[in-house]
């Protein structure tokens, strides 16, 4: 069974990152969506938050599972059983920061692979800084 992971803090999960799943749900048997918890980092919403929007955005897609985790990437795809991590990308600074990671992971696991998404074109602009920053001061 194929399984991928797509990691990220999700603060909020936009409709870019809606997409990516979209697109690539078809590709595996399952596609786990992995909310990440950081200690060091301060969330806008909670875990809990989070997983419930994604849940609300994906809740069609039959192969899919909503969970979070800490620790290193590659060590939960140990944990989970999957094969690849996929990313999104929408700039060439995403790329190349993706690159060095894809890099660092692969060192760790050779064969856990990384499948870099391209943004389509209408959601290159979406990013959860800048949905973040719509909020705060929606919410003034």
């Amino acid at each position: 069974m194929a399984t991928a992971l797509f990691p990220g803090s999700f603060d909020p999960f936009t409709t870019g990152h809606e997409a990516v799943v979209r697109r690539v749900a078809p590709l595996f048997d399952r596609l786990i969506v992995a909310v990440g918890v950081n200690s060091e980092k301060h969330c806008m919403f909670s875990v809990e938050e989070r997983m419930n929007r994604i849940q609300s955005m994906i809740h069609d897609i039959s192969n899919i599972s909503i969970v979070s985790y800490s620790g290193m990437t590659v060590d939960f795809c140990h944990q989970i059983g999957a094969q690849c991590i996929v990313r999104g990308i929408r700039t060439a600074a995403d790329f190349e920061y993706e690159q060095l990671v894809a890099s660092v992971n692969r060192a760790q696991d050779p064969t856990i692979e990384t499948l870099l998404v391209m943004a389509d074109a209408d959601h290159v602009a979406i990013s959860s800084t800048l949905e973040r920053e719509r909020l705060s001061h929606a919410t003034l």
